[in-house]
């Protein structure tokens, strides 16, 4: 029970809420073709999500300590791991193992989709198991790579593999739709680099915040925010998305603080910190009004 609590942290479980927040996305666009709930299928969707996050949790943490990163980074309560392996040296075998059954999990829920669902799923699960085990040991020395690789974990993939193993099918409404986590994701992420560079570095990273700078990277930051909101809008106007998809509109007001902040605060990360938080919230609340947006559509349309 020890190593158990112990492993929470190399889990990162405050984070996984991201997942459902990600998923419900690809569950709404799936109702809105279908008009049914498979509650059987969406139980092993999401735990194969959650599988999947924290295995890149998990994976992030080990290398992180083995390359000494972890030692180096200044923690902030959205980045710099959670120190777990750091304080106890002695759980870096069980963290791998934790790694490779969660991958395991996450394969084979893959793998009974493709079996009852269709091969089309496959190239996009394989795609996504490549991305778990090498973002910390070869996408994040790329900057272009280290940016997209996690909205495309965490929207496309995600919800465009949520919605086919719930109804056989890809759809360009899913499509539309994986864009707004996508987007998001990315920008999570992005921001969250602001207080890591000098560590990152030292290990060989090479993200925007470190070959273009803080501030520039600010200017990304917003530029990737308004995409996720554009793609909203798109949706609607395409008529792939109900109107009611607009819902997710509403948390744009505290986007615009969160760019103010990362633009005046880039090189100030104390100060950053209030924005990275709201950053945080936008990504679990928009894709959750957007999901609620498109089930409410497909009642009243």
């Amino acid at each position: 029970m020890n190593t158990l609590k112990s492993l929470q942290g190399p889990m990162r479980v405050p984070f996984l809420i991201l997942t459902p927040a990600c998923v419900v996305v690809g569950f709404a666009t799936a109702y809105l073709q279908t008009h049914q709930f498979n509650w059987l299928y969406i139980l092993l969707v999401l735990i194969g999500a959650v599988a999947a996050h924290i295995t890149v949790n998990s994976f992030n943490e080990y290398f992180d300590f083995k390359s000494g990163l972890d030692a180096k980074t200044e923690k902030t309560p959205f980045s710099g791991g959670s120190g777990t392996l750091q304080a106890d040296p002695g759980l870096e075998k069980k963290a791998l193992i934790l790694c490779l059954t969660m991958l395991g999990i996450t394969a084979a829920i893959g793998l009974f989709f493709v079996l009852v669902q269709g091969w089309q799923l496959l190239p996009l699960g394989l795609l996504g198991l490549v991305i778990l085990v090498t973002y910390t040991i070869w996408w994040v020395k790329y900057p272009t790579l280290c940016l997209v690789a996690p909205g495309l974990g965490f929207g496309i993939l995600m919800v465009m593999g949520t919605h086919f193993a719930l109804t056989g099918t890809y759809s360009w409404t899913a499509f539309i739709a994986s864009l707004v986590p996508a987007f998001l994701v990315s920008d999570l992420l992005l921001l969250n680099q602001f207080p890591d560079v000098e560590a990152d570095r030292c290990v060989g990273r090479r993200h925007f915040p470190i070959t273009i700078g803080r501030k520039a990277s600010s200017i990304l930051y917003a530029a990737f925010l308004i995409m996720a909101y554009l793609a909203v809008i798109v949706g609607v106007t395409l008529q792939l998305l109900p109107w009611f998809s607009l819902l997710a509109l509403l948390t744009v007001f505290m986007a615009w603080k969160a760019i103010r902040g990362a633009r005046m605060n880039a090189e100030n990360i104390p100060a950053l910190i209030p924005s990275m938080g709201a950053n945080v919230m936008i990504n679990l609340i928009t894709p959750a009004l957007l999901a609620a947006g498109v089930i409410i559509g497909a009642f009243v349309g």
